[in-house]
């Protein structure tokens, strides 16, 4: 897992992590740097039908949740990750944060990891993931390498 952790970061364009999670029946958003956000990495694999490769997936605690729910901004309701039913709860969360943090509206896109941040912010790339996304995966990794 380091040695996937080490090339993601090395090619990620953004260094700004916003990660997602629900705590409380209420959505929260916390800023984090790399370092950070890996105390929550778990490696996971994909199923055999989808190749068995190797994947790094963000997964918090309820204690991780509870914690981070301390200093971390308040979305809102859960019901904002299901309020577009033609997205998913990470699409849903990053348009929420795109529209609240830049006066941008947002639109679904597939710019990948190493050549932008999911939103950028007084010129600062940030990635956004929401609790159980998949960060990156072994065949990724290797066809940018």
């Amino acid at each position: 897992m380091t040695e996937m952790m080490n090339a993601y970061n090395a090619r990620s364009a953004a260094h700004t992590y916003a990660l997602g999670f629900v705590c409380g029946g209420n959505v929260y958003a916390q800023k984090l740097n790399f370092a950070e956000l890996s105390r929550y990495f778990k490696l996971d694999r994909a199923s055999s039908k989808r190749g068995g490769f190797a994947k790094i997936r963000i997964k918090l605690s309820s204690k991780d949740r509870a914690e981070l729910s301390q200093t971390a901004e308040l979305i809102g309701a859960e019901s904002l990750l299901t309020a577009d039913s033609a997205h998913n709860k990470g699409e849903n969360f990053e348009r929420e944060l795109t529209e609240r943090w830049t006066s941008e509206t947002w639109v679904k896109d597939s710019v990948p990891f190493w050549v932008a941040g999911d939103i950028r912010v007084d010129g600062e790339e940030i990635q956004v993931k929401l609790d159980g996304a998949e960060l990156t995966n072994e065949r990724t990794l290797a066809r940018i390498a």
